[in-house]
């Protein structure tokens, strides 16, 4: 009887497995999908039937206690490996299906991925997506995202990464302001100009351009400055358009302005540099199983991404 009751309480172990990876109750409740009340519930059973205490609680953060973390370390990894082996049962079946969780940068996804999204739940209507639309670098394995797309010059070594396609940065303005401040012609002119840039330190801005299409490649480094720093290329890009100055943009944030001629780039004949990375990726933790669902995006992302880029490189 002691051991049905144990058993019973198998999934209990996994909740606590995610309490501890999330450290509250809240954020592990919207992991799971379930209440705070649900989720504080099952630990307080587990705790019974247990006989100890595995979690202390305060006002402000949950942490195991010495038997909660025993118990954690030592069904965390059986929790993923049955984690693993239900994926590629499901994967049998040979088409995508299930919950994917993704996570972006909130202009690239906004501006590239969510646009191109409807198409890919069309062609694999069995395939639900969650997309968390944020700056921040997310712990992949501890919140439980399947894929993370990146604009990064140097993915985690110790994840897997596909590369989606390459992205160069532009400078942009409109036409207008372009009439009314002139067009420079040299990077050392972009210094009398209203500069809308990325806020990189305390340091003043500076841009640094390259010219490879002369017989000796040049390199320039202008000291900039503007009425508008932000550190979303959305945010620069609306501020372009309104006419305000020239903009640094990766090309994804600029591009449906580009084709529409409300913008033109500045400077075409040379490249800025070290600004923003020059690839998107798609990220995960490693594992020796890929799911089904995430390589059709993968492949889909990559495809449709390298398509849209190639008029911009």
């Amino acid at each position: 009887m002691e051991q049905q009751k144990v058993e019973q309480l198998w999934g209990h172990l996994h909740w606590l497995v995610v309490l501890a990876q999330q450290g509250s109750f809240t954020a592990a409740a919207e992991r799971l999908g379930v209440s705070k009340a649900a989720m504080s519930q099952r630990v307080a059973e587990l705790e019974r039937v247990a006989g100890v205490a595995l979690v202390r609680r305060t006002t402000r953060s949950v942490r195991l206690t010495e038997a909660g973390q025993r118990l954690v370390d030592d069904t965390r990894a059986s929790f993923e490996q049955i984690a693993e082996s239900f994926a590629q049962v499901r994967d049998l079946a040979g088409l995508p299906r299930g919950l994917l969780r993704v996570t972006a940068p909130v202009a690239l996804a906004r501006q590239q991925l969510v646009p191109l999204l409807a198409d890919f739940l069309r062609q694999y209507p069995e395939v639900r997506l969650e997309l968390d639309l944020s700056d921040r670098f997310s712990s992949l394995a501890t919140e439980g995202f399947d894929l993370a797309i990146r604009h990064t010059a140097s993915p985690p070594d110790t994840h897997v990464a596909w590369t989606l396609c390459t992205t160069r940065s532009l400078l942009v303005a409109t036409p207008a302001y372009l009439r009314r401040s002139g067009v420079p012609q040299l990077p050392q002119e972009l210094a009398r100009h209203n500069c809308l840039h990325y806020p990189r330190s305390q340091d003043r801005p500076a841009w640094t351009l390259e010219r490879c299409d002369a017989a000796a490649p040049e390199r320039v480094t202008v000291q900039v400055s503007g009425s508008l720093a932000a550190n979303n290329s959305e945010a620069l890009r609306d501020a372009a358009l309104a006419g305000l100055g020239i903009a640094l943009l990766p090309d994804f944030s600029a591009q449906a302005s580009l084709r529409a001629g409300k913008l033109v780039e500045v400077l075409p004949d040379w490249i800025p540099v070290g600004a923003f990375a020059g690839q998107l990726y798609a990220i995960r933790p490693y594992s020796a199983h890929v799911p089904c669902a995430v390589s059709a995006l993968v492949a889909f992302l990559r495809e449709r991404l390298e398509a849209g880029f190639g008029e911009f490189h």
